[in-house]
């Protein structure tokens, strides 16, 4: 193999390959990443055998061929070449070397062979259709703060995607919850997304999916099998598998006759929770949210380091309420918002609250209470 790179380009796929490649493996070739030189392009296959993405790049090829090399080790010298340098990559299969040069430095890296390299299973998809980024970033975006790391429940492990029915017809959802707090986000749903199968998405290759999503005009190739989701563009293809579980009924847990109605500046709000919990104890950091007329105090008492309370100007006609929730998860939420109002809607101090932007029901927050 021979072929001669823009160390752009090159960072760029070295970049996603590294990020899916585990610090640590246990078996070599999968610290590895398959470099695949054909007419033109460079394609770059990393993989930790339940998620796999290849990103293709354009490229000088004199010959074709392909090898494996550590992948974080090629990430960091590509990472500290000078902008603009040409990399010429070059394998003469013989050696079970990979020489890497730009300008005056010259690298030569040990290869594993590419047989050994482990391939994700091609699937049959049983659901094909194309959304624009923004619409997937923003559902995955919304959704991912409410994962769950519990390894215990893996079926919360990830987002759960499917096609569901709304007030406003059939819509793609995007739902994720850890029991404490809960995300629901609805999008119009992409033509021929109707038949798509509820699958979980694992967090990981959530993450991954946020590198794949920058781009506004962007449009990606989705396909889904009951075990399997691919993520298309004409350069990146992301396949990972997904979390074998049920995700459980989570619109049980959707108050729907919560009354108390409390409307407030999303981001005045998010900088007040900030402020009061910087005295509460690490592990609880409860707030204390007293409600009155037009009128929200935020207060915290930490017995072991301090107090502090802060007043806001609220839309709220209902009767007195006292409620406590844990800070990081207030806080979360009211990020999400992108409107200037975010709107509770409460039943009483042990029950669930209900937010959501303003009038807005296309993005529904479900946060559980604490005893304060």
């Amino acid at each position: 193999m021979k072929a001669s790179i823009e160390r752009s380009d090159l960072l760029k796929a070295m970049n996603r390959a590294q990020s899916v490649v585990e610090r640590r493996n246990t078996i070599p070739i999968l610290a590895n990443v398959l470099i695949e030189a054909a007419e033109g392009t460079v394609s770059f296959r990393a993989t930790d055998l339940d998620i796999e993405v290849i990103d293709k790049a354009a490229a000088m090829v004199e010959q074709a061929g392909a090898t494996t090399v550590p992948a974080h080790m090629l990430h960091e010298i590509v990472r500290k070449l000078p902008d603009g340098a040409m990399v010429a990559l070059h394998d003469d299969g013989a050696s079970g070397r990979l020489e890497v040069s730009a300008g005056r430095s010259h690298f030569s890296l040990a290869t594993l062979p590419r047989e050994d390299f482990p391939v994700m299973a091609s699937s049959e998809y049983d659901c094909n259709f194309s959304a624009k980024a923004p619409l997937l970033r923003r559902l995955l975006d919304k959704a991912k703060f409410a994962i769950s790391t519990e390894e215990t429940r893996y079926y919360l492990n990830g987002i759960y995607l499917h096609a569901a029915d709304s007030a406003d017809g059939r819509k793609l959802r995007a739902v994720a919850t850890d029991g404490h707090r809960l995300a629901r986000v609805d999008a119009d749903l992409p033509e021929g997304a109707d038949s798509l199968p509820g699958v979980i998405i694992p967090r990981k290759a959530v993450g991954e999916l946020g590198k794949l999503l920058t781009d506004d005009d962007g449009v990606i190739a989705v396909s889904v099998s009951e075990t399997k989701v691919r993520f298309a563009t004409p350069e990146v293809t992301l396949t990972t598998k997904v979390i074998d579980g049920t995700f459980p009924d989570y619109t049980r847990v959707i108050p729907t006759g919560n009354t108390k109605r409390l409307e407030v500046d999303a981001a005045e709000f998010a900088k007040a929770v900030d402020r009061v919990s910087t005295v509460s104890s690490e592990r609880s950091r409860a707030v204390k949210l007293s409600l009155d007329e037009d009128r929200l105090v935020l207060s915290v008492n930490a017995p072991d380091s301090g107090a502090a309370d802060e007043e806001l100007a609220v839309a709220y006609g209902d009767e007195h309420l006292e409620i406590g929730f844990n800070a990081k998860y207030l806080l979360e939420i009211a990020n999400q918002v992108d409107r200037e109002n975010a709107v509770f809607m409460f039943n009483s101090s042990g029950d669930p609250t209900l937010m959501r932007e303003g009038n807005d029901d296309s993005a529904v927050y479900v946060v559980m209470p604490m005893r304060v």
